[in-house]
């Protein structure tokens, strides 16, 4: 780690990352949680990793400004289920219930109980799709498994075992949808060939429209922090 001084006063840590694969100093800011990583390539010490960085310390500071500010899911928060924006509010029980218009949960751990309620509705959503678009394409998933994953809404093992991030929960359902046909065709297609996508189109034809929401919207799902209280 590596620790420079920003513009306007703040100290922002960014992680140097070594690749003998880069063939040039590259800095990301991540869209998921504001990390700035800065690529640096064999050959290239420290010090000169400090400089560009410090250099570009306005290019950082301008798209940390950017970022979207997390949301703590408590009492009052909204949340988007299934693409419908809920308020969360006081229940009485011990578990998260959905209802149209709200969100209802116990007054300890909101959070945590509106978690638990988004991965069970989660599960329901996905199971239904996988086995509508497997039918579809005569394949069976061996399991489903949901993660709070960052890098991927989904993967498929070779092994036939389905995973998911469950907050796909928070999107538009034809969002969730696509991400279990894109799954399910890799049950027939181990990679992203032309059969592999028009597997996709055959059993989701208007995957197109949901694809580009999870790469304009996508990021914006992981702002919900469900640990707060």
């Amino acid at each position: 780690m590596a620790q420079i001084k920003l513009i306007d006063g703040l100290d922002m840590v960014v992680e140097l990352r070594r690749s003998p694969r880069a063939r040039r100093l590259s800095l990301r800011v991540s869209t998921l949680d504001g990390r700035v990583t800065l690529t640096v390539p064999s050959g290239v010490s420290e010090r000169e990793a400090r400089a560009f960085a410090s250099e570009k310390a306005d290019w950082i500071a301008q798209n940390l400004k950017r970022q979207t500010a997390p949301v703590l899911v408590v009492h009052g928060a909204e949340l988007p289920v299934e693409g419908v924006v809920r308020r969360i509010v006081s229940g009485t029980g011990r578990a998260a219930r959905l209802l149209p218009e709200t969100i209802t949960a116990p007054p300890e751990r909101a959070g945590v109980k509106v978690a638990v309620l988004l991965k069970s509705l989660a599960r329901d959503r996905l199971a239904s799709a996988v086995d509508r678009y497997g039918s579809a394409i005569g394949r069976r998933a061996t399991a489903i498994k949901l993660r709070d994953t960052r890098s991927r809404w989904g993967s498929c093992s070779q092994g036939g075992n389905l995973m998911f991030s469950w907050r796909l929960i928070l999107a538009p359902p034809d969002v969730l949808d696509y991400v279990a046909a894109h799954e399910v065709a890799h049950l027939a297609h181990m990679n992203h060939s032309p059969a592999f996508w028009g597997a996709v189109a055959e059993i989701c034809p208007t995957y197109e429209g949901p694809r580009a929401w999870l790469r304009r919207e996508g990021a914006s799902l992981h702002r919900y922090r469900f640990d707060a209280d």
